[in-house]
């Protein structure tokens, strides 16, 4: 598993910011929420890496979701690790919107893939907005 080195990322304060959203009870609330709580450019730069996540998960190779996306192939390299070797969050809430989209979702095998492709088979749901 990665970690960013430490995990003092979550305070008394992350804590209380992760219950404030466990408790949005649906999406309307949820986006209001961040749209209070983020800039336009923090929310653009979410919206960016979950579609990094998507598109890596599809099985693309890093230099094409570089540049469908617009991430920097440093992002997206750094956001494939963490799909592969991380805490399994993007794993599940890959497998929660393959759920709700009734398209399959899996994350990739760990030490999965190389040159950019991930051993996962199907496709994200929903449209590619940029």
């Amino acid at each position: 598993m990665l970690t960013s080195g430490s995990e003092d990322w979550q305070t008394p304060e992350t804590d209380e910011l992760l219950d404030a959203i466990v408790d949005l009870p649906d999406r309307d609330e949820a986006a209001r929420f961040l749209r209070d709580l983020c800039t336009l450019g923090e929310l653009h730069d979410l919206g960016q890496r979950w579609q990094v996540v998507r598109l890596l998960a599809e099985g693309r190779h890093y230099a094409d979701v570089s540049h469908v996306t617009g991430a920097s192939t440093a992002t997206v390299t750094r956001i494939a690790q963490w799909l592969r070797h991380g805490t399994g969050g993007y794993g599940r809430a890959l497998e929660r919107r393959g759920r709700r989209t009734g398209q399959p979702q899996e994350p990739p095998e760990p030490g999965g893939a190389a040159a950019g492709a991930t051993t996962a088979t199907a496709a994200a749901g929903g449209a590619i907005r940029r």
